[in-house]
C-alpha cells in the first residue's frame, strides 16, 4: 500500500462516522492500494499502516479502534466472512533479538499474516508476524496468536493462545 496515501485515508476517516460511510472507506483504501472484496463494513477508527500488501475478502467487519501494520514486502490476508472485534491488532514486522547491540531490538524481520475464512478475532486480541489462522478458527478477547493455528473450527486464548476447544465434530 502506499503510506502517503494512508495518511490522508487516516485524515479523511478520522471525521466519518464510526458505522457509517463503508463504501466510502473501502474506496479510499483501495485507492491507497489495498484489495478488498464486497460487503467490507470498517470503523473509522480503524487504523492502516505499513507499504506491504492488504487483502480483504468478502462480508468483513473490521471493529472499532483496530490496527492493522503490514511491513514492506509482506503481505496480511483476511478470508470472507471475518470478524474483527475491538482494538485488534495484526502486525506483519517485529525485530531479531540482538543482546550485544546498542538496542537489544536487532534487525528488523517480517512475516505474512493469513487469516482464513470465517475467524472471528475477540477484542484487543494481538496476531503476531508469520501466523496463519486456519477457517474458523475464534481468537479469544486478549489474546495473543504468536504461532499458527493447527485445525479448524477451534477456539485458542490466553497469552500466548492455545487451543482450548474445538468445535468441529
Amino acid at each position: 500500500m502506499k503510506s502517503g496515501r494512508l495518511w490522508i485515508y487516516s485524515l479523511i476517516s478520522r471525521l466519518l462516522p464510526e458505522t457509517r460511510f463503508f463504501g466510502m472507506k473501502v474506496a479510499l483504501l483501495r485507492w491507497c492500494g489495498a484489495k478488498i472484496g464486497k460487503n467490507v463494513r470498517i470503523s473509522s477508527s480503524a487504523r492502516f499502516f505499513g507499504n506491504g500488501e492488504l487483502i480483504i475478502g468478502n462480508d468483513v467487519w473490521i471493529g472499532t479502534g483496530s490496527l492493522i501494520h503490514s511491513v514492506f514486502r509482506a503481505t496480511i490476508r483476511i478470508g470472507n466472512c471475518c470478524d474483527l472485534g475491538p482494538r485488534v491488532m495484526i502486525l506483519t514486522g517485529s525485530h531479531q533479538i540482538d543482546p550485544d547491540g546498542v538496542h537489544i531490538a536487532g534487525e528488523g524481520t517480517f512475516a505474512n499474516v493469513e487469516i482464513a475464512d470465517g475467524c472471528w478475532l475477540g477484542a484487543r486480541s494481538l496476531i503476531l508476524p508469520g501466523v496463519h489462522l486456519r477457517a474458523n478458527t475464534v481468537v479469544a478477547a486478549g489474546a495473543v496468536m504468536n504461532k499458527s493455528s493447527v485445525e479448524t473450527k477451534c477456539l485458542y486464548a490466553g497469552v500466548p493462545a492455545e487451543m482450548k476447544k474445538r468445535y468441529a465434530k
